[in-house]
């Protein structure tokens, strides 16, 4: 069923065209690497705030309010590159376990960031940031970088991309 939906993505006329055009794909591939350091900085500027490793001339709430909405917007620019680079080569990405760690640690690292930037007004309202907001933050950390050599490995590891 899956292979059967990668083999239709594949072969649209619309994918072939954006991943057969060394223009475009050369496009899709700065979009999606762009993208992701702006997702991952601005990530790891809060969550470093959160360890107190970073910038405590601001408060955490501050850096979370400057910095997430591009971080979302980078998120879905990195999303919408990364599915159209996948959708070019659907069936070989389908069933690879490289390709599916990536997208679970990606996932992960998503949800953390989430918890961090839901929490940092009430964490940043406490005299003290709670140990528990700190492992997150660090998960949070952790996890993109683990997404960050994750998809490195995809191409490395599977001779995909």
């Amino acid at each position: 069923m899956l292979l059967h939906l990668g083999r239709l993505l594949q072969n649209n006329s619309f994918i072939v065209t954006i991943n057969e055009v060394p223009v475009t794909a050369a496009a899709l591939e700065i979009i999606h690497y762009f993208s992701m350091f702006l997702v991952v900085g601005p990530t790891a500027m809060v969550d470093l705030r959160v360890l107190g490793a970073a910038d405590r001339h601001h408060p955490v709430a501050e850096l979370a309010e400057r910095f997430f909405p591009w971080v979302w917007v980078a998120l879905a620019f990195n999303a919408l590159s990364g599915f159209l680079m996948f959708a070019g080569n659907a069936v070989a990405y389908i069933p690879e376990s490289t390709f599916h760690a990536k997208m679970l640690v990606t996932l992960l690292a998503v949800v953390f960031t989430l918890a961090v930037q839901w929490s940092v007004p009430k964490w940043d309202r406490l005299p003290v940031i709670p140990a528990t907001a700190k492992v997150v933050a660090l998960l949070s950390l952790v996890l993109w970088i683990g997404a960050i050599l994750a998809g490195v490995e995809v191409p490395a590891l599977s001779g995909i991309g």
